[in-house]
């Protein structure tokens, strides 16, 4: 592990272990997990992935190196292939559709995520959004890989853990995660890694949450 990829790792590591012990994550485990908030999260997922996409598309351009263009470019392409793929089923399974999922809206969390990476990733220099977006493959893969040992006892929480606890997802992530050895060591990037590893717990807690608008 390189020097910044372990001190960017310390800078978020006390919240992936609030991450790991929310209700949200233990009741996916142990199958207590309400289908309404893991419901709320699908919905909410299938609004944040075009828009996360689309924050892979901006680090592609500004990509230093063809490696790194190639990388983000196609994990941009995979995740509106693969994962929103995955979304749509799991749609299927509460018995919405997209066009049903967006007439829901994205709730606050979900608007203020995507918002902060399209920026970052977008107006940023590429260090800065390698910093935002590293956090979103780094704490699902660790999420991912706990949670598939001990799987859960619903079937439908078992089939998503097993997407990101997978061995393809892994790499994915390890390939990125190797990027971090070309951009210089900033505090801007611990910065903007903070910022989304809290977006990433904000994210589950809405989830749990079943968090809507205060108002209108």
């Amino acid at each position: 592990m390189s020097r910044f990829r372990d001190e960017l790792w310390q800078v978020v590591a006390g919240v992936y272990d609030e991450i790991q012990a929310h209700p949200f994550l233990t009741g996916l485990t142990d199958g207590s997990l309400p289908r309404e908030a893991f419901r709320h999260y699908v919905v909410q997922e299938a609004l944040f992935l075009p828009d996360y996409a689309r924050a892979l598309a901006a680090c592609a351009a500004r990509a230093p190196s063809a490696a790194a263009v190639q990388r983000f470019a196609g994990d941009a392409a995979r995740t509106v292939e693969v994962e929103h793929s995955l979304v749509v089923e799991l749609l299927a399974a509460f018995g919405l559709d997209e066009a049903q999922a967006r007439r829901q809206g994205a709730g606050p969390t979900t608007v203020g995520y995507t918002s902060y990476l399209v920026r970052t990733c977008s107006l940023g220099t590429f260090a800065e959004a390698l910093g935002a977006i590293v956090p979103c493959y780094w704490i699902y893969a660790k999420v991912g890989e706990k949670l598939l040992k001990e799987s859960s006892p619903d079937p439908l929480y078992a089939w998503w853990i097993e997407t990101y606890g997978g061995e393809e997802y892994q790499e994915t992530v390890a390939g990125v995660l190797d990027l971090l050895d070309e951009v210089p060591m900033e505090p801007v990037v611990l910065e903007r890694a903070l910022t989304t590893a809290r977006y990433e717990w904000m994210f589950w807690d809405a989830a749990w949450r079943q968090e809507r608008w205060p108002c209108g």
